[in-house]
C-alpha cells in the first residue's frame, strides 16, 4: 500500500474543502489539512474529519441486492444489472419510453452526471429525468438567468467577500452548513466591513452579524422591495449604472414604490426603522453583496423573491463590478456542476438548454445520435416523483433519498412504493433504497477520481485515494453495463477522464462551457473557474510547464464588462409581494420552517452513520418560542407533535428566545416519527419548479403519556 497522502476535495457541501488522504492499514483513509487550498485554507467541519467512517465496511453497502420473497439478499453483479435490464426493458415495451423515470443528484460528479444525463436521453430515450439539486439551488438558477444571462452560484471567488464593504445574508445559517466558509465574513467585519443576516432565527450566523433581521418565513420578498422602495425615496440609486448597464428599470421602479415601508413592516415584523439602517449600511460603502441560500429560494415565490434581491444590487450599481454583485451559496457537493450537464429535466451538457434545436444539434453530434431522437423537456423533481406508480412505473434513482428529503414525504413514499420497479445505485442503504428491489453498492469519493465544481464555479478534481473494496463498482460501470445490455455497446466508457474530455467537448460553446479545462490543468492549477473556452476561443496564457501554450484562464469573476445577455444589459424584473402557499389559519395557526444543523447533511443517509456526528446530532427537534411553548404546556424535552395539512411528526421540544413567536424550526436530516419533511408544501414555484420547504402552516399538540 502507498502511504502518501492524495490532495482531494470533501464529499459534502458545496465549498468542496480541499483535504489530504492518506491510506490507513484498515483500508480506509486519514483526513489531514491542505492549507494551500484557499476555499478552506486547511480549516474543516466535524463531517469533513470523520468522511472516512462511511467507508468502513459495516457500515456501507458491499454487495448488490435483489428482493427476493419480499427481502433483499445479496446476489451477484451480474443477477442485479441483468434485473435492471429486464425491469427497464420491460416498462420500455409494455408503456413506453416516458413510463421510466431516472433520479439523480447534486453529489454525482460531473462525468456521472453528465452521463446518467446521456444514458437517460440516448439508452432510455426517455424524457423523464431530474436531481435533487432542484430542491436546492433551481429559484436562484431561474432568477440569475432572468437577469443576467447565466446562473453560476457566486460570480466571484470566496476571497472578495473580506474586501467588499457590506454583505446582505439572506436565509443562509453558513455556520452550520458550510462552517469553514465564516472565516471570510468573520474577516469582512475585521476589516471594517458590516454583515446583515436575515433570517426568522437567531442562528449561529446571526449572532455574528452586525444586524440581524427577523421576518416573518415567505415574507422576504416583501422585505427587498420594502428596501428598493427605500433606496429610491433616499435618492440612493445608481442612474449612470442603470442607464448604461441595465433595462427593465421603470416596471421595477414602480412595483417597488408599491411597497413602502409600513406597509412592508406589517407585512414582514421588520421595523421601519431596521429597513432604513439596512439601505445606509447597504449604500454606503463604495461595494456591496448580497448572498442568498434555501431561506428565500425554498419559496412558491423563490425566483422572484431572488429577482427581487437582484433589482437591489442592480438599482444600486452592485452587479458586474469588482467586489460587489448577487451570489447564492450553492448547498450540494456538485450542485452547480449537476444542473450544468444534463440531469435537469430541461438542460443538455454545457447548461445548454433541450428545446434549443441548435444545442440538441451540437449534443447530437457529439453523442454520435440523431437529434430528432433525443426527447424532450420532462416533468420537474418533485412532479417526477408525484408521477411515481401512475405515468412513471419504473425509476432508476441514483445518489438521492426522496423518502426523507423531499416534500410531502409520506405521499412520496407510497409513490415510490406503488412503483413496478425501483432500482437504486448508493453507498449505503438509505431509506429510499430499502424500498428498491435492485440496490447496486457504488464506489464513494475516496474510491474514485472525477471532478466538481464548487460554489465558486471552481471546477476541480477529486482524486482516488484508495481502492475500493471487492465487489464495489463505480457509476459509471454500472451505467456502462447496462447501456450494454439495453443495446448500445458504445458511448459509455468507465475510465472518468474519459467522460470528461467527452463532456469538454459537449459544452463547448455552451453558457457553462468546460471546452479549455483539462484534469492536468485542475491539477496544476487547482481548480479553473468556468466559463473556460477551448482553444479557438482561447487567449495567450503559458501553462504551468509549457511558456508556449495557449489557454484561456478560467473566468473567477464574472460580468465586469458586459453581462452574458444579447446586448449585455442586465434585466430588472418588476415583481411583488404575494403570500406563501399555504397561511396560518384558525386550525393551523403556526409557521414550520426547516433547515439543517451542523452535524448532519442533507437527508442524513451518509452522516446519520458516524458516530462522532450522532453524539453531536442524535435525533429531530422541534425549535419553539416559550410563550408558544408555555401555551401548548410543554417544557424542555418534552414530545410535541407537529401536525399540518399532509401528516404529522414528533420530536423533542427545544425552547428557545432565538426564534419567532409565531414560528417553528425542525431540521429534515431524520426519517421516521420526526420526519420534517411529512409536513412541508410541495407548492411549486411557476418558473424554477421549488417545492415551499421553508413555509407550511401547522399546529402544535402535546405529547402526553
Amino acid at each position: 500500500m502507498q502511504n502518501t497522502a492524495t490532495p482531494t476535495h470533501c464529499p459534502y457541501c458545496a465549498l468542496q474543502c480541499g483535504m489530504n488522504l492518506t491510506p490507513t492499514p484498515d483500508g480506509t483513509v486519514e483526513v489531514s489539512e491542505r492549507a494551500d487550498f484557499p476555499v478552506n485554507r486547511g480549516a474543516l467541519c466535524g463531517k469533513g474529519r470523520t468522511a472516512p467512517a462511511v467507508l468502513a465496511s459495516n457500515v456501507r453497502l458491499t454487495s448488490p441486492l435483489v428482493r427476493s420473497g419480499g427481502e433483499l439478499v445479496p446476489a451477484s453483479w451480474d443477477e442485479a444489472l441483468d434485473r435492471i435490464a429486464a425491469g427497464l426493458r420491460r416498462t420500455r415495451a409494455e408503456h413506453g419510453p416516458d413510463a421510466v423515470g431516472v433520479f439523480g443528484g447534486g453529489g454525482l460528479t460531473n462525468e456521472k452526471a453528465y452521463t446518467l444525463g446521456k444514458f437517460a436521453r440516448v439508452v432510455l430515450g426517455t424524457s423523464q429525468i431530474d436531481y435533487n439539486g432542484r430542491f436546492c439551488m433551481s429559484s436562484a438558477a431561474a432568477a440569475g438567468i432572468k437577469a443576467f444571462g447565466l446562473d453560476r452560484g457566486l460570480p466571484f471567488p470566496l476571497e472578495d467577500i473580506p474586501k467588499t464593504g457590506c454583505v446582505i445574508l439572506v436565509g443562509s445559517n453558513l455556520a452550520e452548513t458550510m462552517p469553514p466558509s465564516l472565516r471570510f465574513f468573520n474577516e469582512l467585519r475585521e476589516n471594517g466591513g458590516t454583515l446583515i443576516v436575515i433570517d426568522p432565527r437567531r442562528t449561529k450566523t446571526a449572532e455574528q452579524a452586525d444586524l440581524h433581521l427577523t421576518p416573518r418565513p415567505g415574507t422576504d420578498l416583501a422585505l427587498a422591495l420594502g428596501l428598493l422602495h427605500l433606496v429610491i425615496a433616499e435618492g440612493r440609486v445608481d442612474a449612470e449604472y442603470v442607464q448604461e448597464r441595465t433595462v427593465g428599470w421603470e416596471d421595477a421602479r414602480a412595483a417597488a414604490m408599491a411597497h413602502w415601508p409600513e406597509y412592508v413592516e406589517r407585512i414582514t415584523g421588520v421595523s421601519v426603522p431596521q429597513l432604513r439602517e439596512t439601505v445606509r449600511l447597504f449604500c454606503e460603502p463604495e461595494s456591496a453583496m448580497v448572498l442568498t441560500a434555501r431561506g428565500p429560494e425554498q419559496q412558491s415565490k423563490g425566483t422572484d423573491t431572488v429577482g427581487a434581491w437582484i433589482n437591489l444590487c442592480l438599482a444600486t450599481g452592485r452587479a458586474g463590478r469588482p467586489l460587489s454583485g448577487y451570489g447564492c451559496l450553492t448547498g450540494q457537493g456538485n450542485g452547480q456542476g449537476g444542473r450544468e450537464h444534463g440531469q435537469k429535466a430541461d438542460q443538455l451538457p454545457g447548461y445548454r438548454k433541450l428545446d434549443d434545436p441548435a444545442a440538441r444539434r451540437h449534443v447530437a453530434e457529439v453523442w454520435g445520435v440523431d437529434p430528432e431522437s433525443l426527447p424532450g423537456p420532462g416533468r420537474s423533481a418533485y412532479e417526477l416523483l408525484d408521477a411515481l406508480g401512475t405515468d412513471i412505473t419504473s425509476l432508476l434513482l441514483m445518489a438521492s433519498n426522496p423518502v426523507v428529503s423531499a416534500p410531502r414525504a409520506a405521499h412520496i413514499e407510497e409513490r415510490i412504493r406503488s412503483l413496478d420497479f425501483l432500482a437504486v445505485c448508493d453507498v449505503v442503504l438509505s431509506e429510499t433504497a430499502a424500498l428498491a428491489d435492485v440496490v447496486l453498492p457504488v464506489t464513494q469519493w475516496a474510491e474514485e477520481t472525477g471532478t466538481t465544481t464548487n460554489l465558486e464555479g471552481r471546477v476541480l478534481l477529486r482524486r482516488r485515494a484508495i481502492t475500493p473494496p471487492e465487489g464495489i463498482r463505480s457509476d459509471l460501470e454500472v451505467l456502462h453495463e447496462l447501456a450494454a445490455r439495453l443495446g448500445v455497446e458504445k458511448g459509455f466508457p468507465t475510465d472518468p477522464e474519459e467522460v470528461f474530455e467527452e463532456l469538454r467537448r459537449a459544452s463547448a460553446g455552451g453558457p457553462a462551457d468546460y471546452s479549455g479545462i483539462t484534469y492536468r490543468r485542475l491539477v496544476e492549477e487547482d481548480g479553473v473557474f468556468w466559463p473556460c473556452p477551448g482553444a479557438a476561443e482561447a487567449v495567450e496564457r503559458p501553462a504551468a510547464g509549457d511558456t508556449t501554450a495557449t489557454a484561456h484562464p478560467g473566468t473567477p469573476r464574472l460580468f465586469l464588462d458586459r453581462f452574458a445577455t444579447p446586448d449585455g444589459r442586465a434585466r430588472f424584473v418588476a415583481v411583488s409581494h404575494r403570500a406563501v402557499a399555504e397561511e396560518p389559519d384558525d386550525e393551523y395557526p403556526v409557521l414550520l420552517t426547516t433547515g439543517r444543523v451542523v452535524a448532519q447533511y442533507q437527508s442524513g443517509a451518509q452522516t446519520r452513520r458516524v458516530a462522532e456526528l450522532n453524539a453531536a446530532a442524535p435525533g429531530p427537534f422541534v425549535e419553539l418560542h416559550p410563550r408558544l411553548a408555555a401555551r401548548l404546556g410543554a417544557a424542555e424535552g418534552d414530545p410535541v407533535a407537529v401536525v399540518s395539512r399532509r401528516g404529522r411528526a414528533v420530536a423533542p421540544a427545544r425552547i428557545t428566545n432565538a426564534i419567532r413567536p409565531d414560528t417553528v424550526f425542525m431540521p429534515f436530516h431524520w426519517p421516521g416519527e420526526g420526519r420534517a419533511n411529512t409536513l412541508t408544501n410541495p407548492a411549486l414555484d411557476p418558473t424554477s419548479r421549488m417545492p415551499e420547504f421553508k413555509a407550511c402552516a401547522v399546529r402544535l399538540e402535546a405529547v402526553r403519556g
